[in-house]
Order: C-alpha cells, then structure tokens, then sequence
C-alpha cells in the first residue's frame, strides 16, 4: 500500500469519526431538549407569600428554566387552600403559612409527607395607619380597650396567632378542647372575642392589613412581611413571640401532582438558591 493510500484511508477514518462524533453530540442535545420539556406548575400558596412568590417565579424561569411556567398561583389562608384541594382542585405544590394547616393537608392525604419541608418564618405585629401616631403598643393596651382591631378569621393562620396572643390578656376565650388554656396551647380557632372589644374579622390576612390602611380600625395584627406587601401602614408595636406558635410556613408537593420531578427541582431552588434568599429576605421572609 502506498503511502498515498494509506493518507486516503486515515482522512476517510477520521472522517467517519467526525461524522459519528456529530451525530452523538446532536443526539445528546436532543435528549437534552426532551429532559427539559415544557411543564406548567400549579402553585397553592399562603396569601401573605404573594409579592415574594410572584417575583421568586419569575426569577426562577429567569434563572436556566424557561422550559418552566406557573398556572395562575392561588393566594389565600391556609385553610381555604387545603378546602380547595378537599373539593379536588388541582395543584403541584402547597405552601401553609402555619404547620396546623400543613398537618391537616397530610392527615386528609392532600400532600406527601415525605416531601414536606420547613420553608420560611414570620413574626407577628400590630401595624396602623400610617401617620396614626400611635406607638409602643402592647397586647394589654388592647386588652384594656384602647383601641379598634382587625385579625383573620379562623381560616386565617395570622387570626389563629392572634387569638392565641390576645388569649393571655383575655381579649379572646378559648373554646372546646382549648378551654381554659392559653397563648401557644391552644389553636386559635372556634374561640370568642369579648364583646367589649372592637374586633373586625376577614378572610385573609392581606384583607386584614387593609382595614388598618384605610383607618377603618386602630390596629391590624398581621405579618412583619404585610408591611413590605403593602404601603400606608407602620408597625406600632411587636406581638411577643412566647404568646403564640412558632410562625412556620411549611411547603409540600401534593399527593396527585403530575409534575413531581419539576416540582421538586423548583422547590429546592426556593430554599437553595442565593437569588431566592435575597428575594425572601426583601419581602421580610426568614429562611426556617
């Protein structure tokens, strides 16, 4: 064989290598388009998550997955999410804003509990309309009838904190199984408010922060990250921690979840990812 021949062989060789080499890159590429298939997320989450939930979204398809888009995320309490599950509406992760709530979602079978992780922390205060002049308010200041208050209803996690702490100064009586107890043992729900106070309630805690920024009440207790979601409102005073449970907003993915893989990977990007902290910790979230 000459050794132009020999010349012929190895360029029609390597050739040959060239063109496979191709065709397994443009395979690999395509396995890699089909991993990243187009999927739709179904969001249920805790009313008080809204402005932090809208932008961690946006960043997360931002941030590598543009293959992934949210369905309209339902905002509401805690315990309308877990009515709207039970009535078999469909989501592919459920976020409560207090683990009472979550706890019902894994005891109705609406979640798996092998999925169930602690995602973020709250505090709870009483705020007022900006420009009230009030401050330094306490929780005896309100038991002594000084002023108006909105909280949430019992479907409200914010309301049940509420009615927890307004519990150690009689403004609110445990009833049924919490009779006679107070303050963190009890649940916050199926109690009264006297009836020498003025309290207003409603269905979210959104709607709760409203009533003290229009001045229809004194004071409202929601959430420190109420006052990051909406403007007109200042902080007059900070509920005491020990009066009422640890605020925990726990997240799970749910039993019928269709999408459990995208689900996963995003919620992991909640708790994980640097440009998902900073956005929490804008929207006065802490990482549990």
């Amino acid at each position: 064989m000459t050794v132009t021949q020999k010349a012929k062989r190895l360029a029609t060789a390597f050739a040959a290598f060239a063109c496979c080499a191709l065709v397994a890159v443009a395979l690999t590429g395509c396995q890699q388009e089909q991993r990243k298939e187009d999927v739709q997320l179904q969001v249920f989450a805790a009313n008080s998550l809204s402005k932090a939930m809208e932008e961690a979204q946006q960043a997360y398809i931002e941030d590598g997955h543009s293959n992934v888009s949210f369905a309209d995320t339902q905002y509401k309490a805690s315990g309308e999410l877990n009515e709207m599950l039970s009535a078999g509406s469909y989501a592919d992760l459920l976020i409560s804003a207090s683990k009472g709530s979550m706890d019902t979602a894994v005891k109705e079978g609406y979640v798996d509990e092998g999925t169930r992780v602690d995602l973020f922390k709250n505090d709870l205060v009483m705020v007022s309309k900006e420009g009230s002049g009030l401050s330094d308010i306490t929780l005896e200041d309100i038991a002594a009838g000084k002023y108006s208050i909105c909280v949430g209803d019992d479907s409200v996690p914010a309301g049940n904190y509420a009615a927890q702490s307004l519990s150690t100064v009689g403004v609110y009586t445990p009833a049924g199984d919490d009779a006679g107890k107070t303050g963190k043992e009890i649940s916050g729900k199926g109690g009264s408010y006297g009836s020498d106070y003025k309290v207003v309630t409603d269905t979210s805690v959104g709607n709760v922060c409203k009533h003290a920024q229009s001045g229809d009440v004194d004071i409202a207790f929601v959430y420190t990250s109420d006052v990051y979601r909406f403007g007109g409102v200042e902080i007059v005073g900070t509920v005491p921690g020990d009066t009422h449970k640890n605020i925990v907003y726990p997240g799970a993915i749910t039993k019928d979840c269709k999408n459990v893989d995208a689900t996963k990977e995003f919620l992991d990007w909640c708790i994980n990812s640097e440009k998902a902290q900073a956005i929490w910790q804008k929207w006065g979230f802490e990482l549990a």
